[in-house]
């Protein structure tokens, strides 16, 4: 049955090149759940047009399933490339496997790496009091534990 899925969920994303696989989980007792992100984000109706595109081309007299489609919460780590580069621009929190936690401004991303900046306050090189610099780090994706997109109101 994954095989099954996975076929078809392939087709019908490539009907739509914006959106893409985060996750899919099929349990033991086949309940179908995907997870999309998309370039310009996901709508309810992206949800429903890949749902269709699954549920009417699986036979409920060969298989009996539940299907869950959903989009990327907000909360969610960002896991793949592609959704760094969408994120350009938007303040991340990242986790590092040296345990260094960076938040920062995501000012780019590419398939390997994101560069974030940041000002923080540093002792004046001569004298007394400090001074406002900028930072900025390149981290490669693998070096990361965890990022999430910083949710400002």
């Amino acid at each position: 049955m994954r095989e099954k899925v996975a076929q078809l969920l392939k087709s019908a994303l490539e009907e739509n090149k914006s959106l893409f696989l985060i996750d899919l989980n099929i349990s033991e007792d086949n309940q179908i759940r995907v997870i999309l992100d998309g370039d310009k984000g996901v709508t309810v109706e992206d949800c429903m047009a890949i749902s269709r595109a699954i549920e009417h081309n699986l036979d409920r007299e060969e298989y009996d399933f539940s299907l869950e489609v959903m989009s990327c919460g907000v909360s969610e780590p960002l896991t793949l490339p592609r959704q760094y580069k969408k994120n350009v621009g938007r303040n991340l929190k990242v986790k590092t496997k040296k345990e260094e936690k960076i938040e920062g401004e995501l000012v780019a991303a590419n398939d390997e790496n994101c560069t974030l900046t940041w000002s923080a306050r540093e002792p004046k090189p001569i004298g007394k009091g400090k001074v406002t610099v900028q930072k900025e780090v390149t981290i490669p994706y693998k070096e990361i534990v965890e990022a999430k997109v910083m949710i400002t109101f």
